[in-house]
């Protein structure tokens, strides 16, 4: 393999899937990838699930899989404010409660990780990072000589994550690098309603990370949510581009671009 699609943090938006979905067939990649977090924040989480097959995408577990698939009581997000966890759990209810028997078994067969080799670089996909399922790497809360290490101690040449609903790359000494590859379930608190994934492109050229929008009926998904009751600060989110949950940990340098 050279090129590979990366998909992060799907959140039941099976609109916004298939739209991607639909972009990554014309590109022809080798392969697809989705770094988990399959259901959450989104209605009719089990719809997602027959687009993945049907397009062949080889998944992982995110927090929020693990927690489907084992039967937990909350959604491993990794919140410590009582406004995001409040939030959390009304999305984890709706999601188990709405996720398949047959789905949440399903899930229990996924890898918590994946090692590729892409054009020679080893690549290792995990969701939060190599050493936690939920552990947010946020861009300005990153130093190199701490991604260096993370990297080094992973075995990896390139370290693929998601879970923070941020995309962003930083290369580092040695050919090594590190990419959040976004996500395509909600946007990215930027006042605009775009989603994101990631092709990622190892050649004689080096290391490529493209991180493609998608453009999807965000109307209907939004529509969707509030005949499903979800939370309106959801439903806000979907139609402005901007969060209005799961705010607070968020560092401060990422949370003053956004509105609120």
């Amino acid at each position: 393999m050279t090129r590979i699609a990366l998909l992060g943090g799907l959140y039941s938006n099976d609109r916004a899937l298939t739209a991607a979905l639909r972009d990554i067939a014309r590109r022809g990649v080798d392969a697809t990838y989705c770094l988990g977090d399959l259901g959450a924040f989104g209605p009719h989480p089990d719809r997602v699930y027959p687009l993945l097959r049907d397009a062949g995408v080889a998944c992982l577990q995110g927090n929020y899989d693990n927690s489907l698939a084992g039967g937990l009581d909350d959604c491993q997000c990794g919140y410590t404010d009582p406004r995001d966890n409040h939030f959390a759990r009304l999305s984890y209810t709706y999601t188990f409660r709405h996720t398949s028997d047959d789905h949440k078994a399903w899930l229990r067969t996924l890898p918590l990780t994946r090692r590729l080799d892409v054009g020679g670089r080893q690549v290792l996909l995990c969701h939060g990072s190599p050493r936690k399922i939920n552990e947010f790497l946020w861009e300005s809360t990153s130093p190199e000589g701490f991604l260096d290490r993370l990297v080094a101690d992973a075995g990896a040449d390139i370290v693929c994550v998601t879970h923070t609903g941020l995309k962003w790359h930083r290369p580092l000494a040695g050919g090594r690098h590190v990419i959040n590859v976004g996500v395509l379930g909600r946007p990215e608190n930027d006042g605009t309603t775009a989603v994101w994934y990631t092709l990622l492109t190892v050649d004689r050229g080096g290391v490529t990370v493209d991180f493609v929008p998608v453009i999807y009926d965000h109307l209907a998904l939004a529509a969707d949510m509030r005949a499903e009751r979800l939370p309106e600060e959801f439903v806000e989110t979907i139609l402005t581009g901007w969060w209005t949950t799961c705010l607070e940990i968020l560092p401060h340098k990422e949370r003053a671009r956004g509105r609120f």
